[in-house]
C-alpha cells in the first residue's frame, strides 16, 4: 500500500506539473485547426525570431563546449590554488538570477557602461546587438558541460592519458583520442543539456536584446511580445514549436544514454 500510495502521487504530480502545460499548449496553439497555427509561423519577425535563436543556440554550443571541456579537464586532473574557487565561480550561473548576469553584461557594454561608449563609437555594440545575446546565453549555460564532464573525467583518472604521452602523444592528441572518446557520453549529455537550456532562455536574453522585432528576438522573447499584444494563436504556436525542440533535445538525450547502457550490458 505504501509503494502503491507514493507511486500514485508521484505520477499525479507529474502529470499536472509536467504533462499537463505542454497539452495545454499544444491544445490552443490548434484551437483554430493546424492551418491558422502553420500560417503564424510563416510571419517575417517570427521567422526571424526562429533563425536568431537557432543561431544563438549554435554558437553557444561551440563556445562552451570547447571553453567547458577545457576547465572540465583542468579541475578534474590538476589540483592548484584556487581551484574550489574556480569551481564555485563555473557553478555561479546555476545560483544567480539570469536576470542578474544580463544586468552585468549591461554594465559592461551598455552605453552607460565602461566599454559601451567606445563600442558605439566603432560600430560594434555589443548590448541591443546579437553579440550581446550570444554573450548572456554563454553565460547561463556556461557550467552544463563542465558539471556533467568532470565526475566522468575523474573517475576514468589519468593512467591512459599518462600512457599516451609516455607513447610520444602531445596535447591536442591525448585529449582527441584519450580523454574525450571515455568521455563521449557525458560530453554529449551536456552538450544536449546546454541546447535545450540555450533555447529556452528568457531573462538574461530580455535584458540585453533591448527587444526589437526581427532583430534581437529570440523566440521566448517573442512569445511574450506576441502574447502582449493578445496574438494568443501565434503566441501558443511559437510556444508549442519552442517545447517541439525542446522536448526533441531531451528524447536524444534518453536516447543516448539507453543506447549507452544496452552496449556496456552487452560488453
Amino acid at each position: 500500500m505504501p509503494r502503491l500510495l507514493f507511486t500514485t502521487v508521484i505520477y499525479l504530480l507529474v502529470g499536472f506539473m509536467v504533462v499537463l502545460p505542454p497539452v495545454l499548449v499544444f491544445a490552443t496553439a490548434l484551437s483554430h485547426g493546424l492551418g491558422t497555427a502553420l500560417a503564424t509561423l510563416t510571419d517575417p519577425d517570427g521567422l526571424s525570431a526562429i533563425r536568431l535563436t537557432l543561431a544563438v543556440t549554435v554558437m553557444s554550443v561551440l563556445i562552451n563546449t570547447i571553453f567547458g571541456t577545457m576547465a572540465a579537464w583542468t579541475l578534474a586532473h590538476f589540483r592548484f590554488p584556487g581551484r574550489n574557487l574556480l569551481v564555485v565561480l563555473i557553478e555561479l550561473p546555476l545560483s544567480v538570477s539570469p536576470v542578474v548576469g544580463g544586468l552585468v553584461w549591461l554594465l559592461v557594454f551598455g552605453t552607460q557602461g565602461w566599454w559601451g561608449a567606445a563600442l558605439e563609437r566603432w560600430s560594434h555594440p555589443i548590448v541591443f546587438a546579437q553579440p550581446g545575446i550570444v554573450l548572456a546565453t554563454v553565460f547561463v549555460t556556461f557550467p552544463y558541460i563542465t558539471r556533467t564532464l568532470m565526475p566522468m573525467l575523474t573517475h576514468n583518472g589519468r593512467e591512459a592519458e599518462e600512457a599516451a604521452v609516455m607513447l610520444g602523444a602531445n596535447l591536442w592528441q591525448v585529449l582527441w583520442h584519450v580523454t574525450l572518446p571515455g568521455a563521449r557520453l557525458a560530453l554529449l549529455s551536456g552538450v544536449l543539456l546546454t541546447t535545450a537550456r540555450a533555447m529556452g532562455e528568457f531573462g538574461a536574453v530580455s535584458v540585453v536584446s533591448g527587444h526589437i522585432p526581427g532583430l534581437t528576438e529570440t523566440m521566448p522573447l517573442h512569445i511574450e511580445t506576441l502574447y502582449n499584444g493578445y496574438q494568443t494563436v501565434a503566441a501558443f504556436t511559437m510556444a508549442a514549436l519552442l517545447a517541439l525542440m525542446a522536448m526533441g533535445v531531451v528524447l536524444a538525450r534518453s536516447l543516448t544514454e539507453r543506447r549507452h547502457g544496452q552496449t556496456e550490458e552487452r560488453a
